[in-house]
């Protein structure tokens, strides 16, 4: 099963806070590693597992406790670490194995003190019994550790059996780890199964959204996740380690809550990230911009895929890029609507690079097979301006590497997709798309109703 990806389909598999007790702990001393990236013979391997960690506490008002304990005036408050990375991963459903193991990569780098690695996980019966087998919902601080087969970090908090298909969770959990972990930069990670916008399918019960509960039958559905993300504050980089979720309906419906959007146009395998080779680097260097951070996010990712030889996508599109996407892709279908050459468009969609699930098309592509067949100056030069703002605008760093065939699926050619899908059925768009950002501001939805009229 190492090859599960997140999300299913009808053949197979895809991808009480406590306070800490005011102690000594208060007046150990914070030592941070300094890391030379000039130096010559760098080994980040060395830097990393020679690093002396410090183990950030929860932020709390300890000057005025230490005024009560010993008559003095409160300290000047800490700098807040230059990184709080917080990941919200769902264990609650067939991925459970992955995520724990997600965990335990975490371990293998973990907090320092300008870095810190935040998590909320739940289990349910049924899958795994590691590391004791524990059940409900915890919230981590990740430290480092050489176990990989369970868990050292400090439990923060037992949540129960709180429901992480429930939106107002996720939106918690970023509100808390903001809160008690304050940083100068925030990113956040959702690792579950995705299916893009789609919220639910007849046969394929899991591929709803994502974060998928098994035990309640959530989901977080894509306007809900806007709702999440708008609830919890502005974020530097939001990454979803899931599947099928880089596409224009969801990076619309979340562009005013991050700077950075990582995600993949495919499904992913089920082992999804590798934290240690994602975060390595990042705590090696604290002081990484968003961009860097969030282009680590897809360079790791896909320079395991590329060295295990697996098909992949994985992209960083620009969430401020996202209004002239949809101004530059309405002028694109409205010019194509106009030409009536709805052959053309009917034949360049079939032909696009698809994804696991069908319906989702690279948009990139599709513009690319139109603009190569029209007769319509104004298509192809209305074309041409979608495809290089895609390309030179919105799409920040593309990862591909084309699929072999198995006995899943055919070969895809995936390095033709250049990083941003959209949802492009050959019948109705389906129950809930109208509520999408996307689908209300957009003409993407009367082009998808005009090319299906018979």
């Amino acid at each position: 099963m190492s090859n599960t990806a997140r999300e299913i389909t009808e053949v197979s598999m895809i991808r009480k806070i406590s306070l800490s007790a005011v102690a000594v702990s208060m007046f150990a001393s914070l030592v941070s590693a300094d890391v030379n990236f000039d130096k010559g013979g760098f080994d980040l391997k060395e830097e990393i597992s020679n690093m002396e960690v410090v183990v950030p506490e929860p932020a709390q008002d300890k000057g005025v406790i230490l005024d009560w304990l010993f008559g003095k005036k409160p300290q000047p408050a800490k700098a807040p670490a230059e990184w709080t990375i917080m990941v919200f991963s769902s264990a609650k459903n067939d991925l459970e194995p992955y995520l724990l193991k997600d965990l335990n990569e975490m371990e293998m780098i973990g907090s320092s003190a300008k870095v810190n690695i935040v998590a909320e996980v739940g289990r349910i019966d049924g899958y795994d019994d590691s590391d004791g087998d524990w059940k409900g919902v915890r919230r981590y601080l990740i430290t480092k550790d050489s176990d990989k087969t369970k868990m050292g970090s400090k439990m923060l908090q037992d949540m129960g059996m709180t429901d992480m298909g429930d939106y107002k969770n996720l939106a918690a959990f970023g509100k808390w780890a903001k809160a008690a972990y304050p940083a100068k930069r925030y990113m956040l990670i959702v690792s579950n199964h995705g299916s893009g916008w789609e919220k639910g399918l007849a046969k394929i019960r899991i591929a709803k959204g994502i974060s998928y509960d098994e035990q309640s039958g959530n989901h977080i559905n894509t306007p809900q996740l806007g709702l999440a993300l708008k609830e919890i504050g502005k974020l530097d980089v939001f990454s979803t380690d899931a599947c099928l979720m880089q596409m224009a309906e969801v990076v619309y419906e979340i562009k005013d809550s991050a700077d950075y959007i990582v995600g993949s146009e495919e499904t992913e395998p089920g082992d999804g990230y590798t934290y240690n080779t994602f975060l390595g680097p990042v705590v090696a260097k604290p002081t990484m911009t968003p961009m860097e951070v969030a282009k680590q996010t897809v360079n790791a990712y896909a320079d395991h895929y590329d060295a295990i030889d697996q098909g992949h996508t994985q992209s960083l599109a620009k969430a401020s890029a996202a209004n002239k996407l949809l101004t530059v892709t309405n002028a694109f279908v409205d010019a194509l609507m106009t030409s009536g050459d709805k052959a053309l468009a009917k034949s360049s969609r079939d032909a696009a690079v698809n994804f696991a699930m069908d319906e989702n098309r690279d948009l990139y592509d599709f513009t690319r097979l139109v603009v190569a067949g029209t007769k319509s100056d104004d298509v192809k030069l209305k074309g041409q301006a979608l495809m290089n703002f895609i390309t030179g605008e919105l799409v920040l760093l593309n990862r591909a590497r084309d699929a072999k065939a198995s006995y899943w699926s055919d070969a895809k050619p995936y390095t033709l997709a250049k990083g941003m899908a959209a949802y492009f059925p050959n019948s109705t768009l389906g129950d809930g798309y109208n509520e999408l950002a996307w689908a209300k501001a957009s003409r993407w939805d009367e082009f998808v109703l005009w090319i299906n009229q018979r």
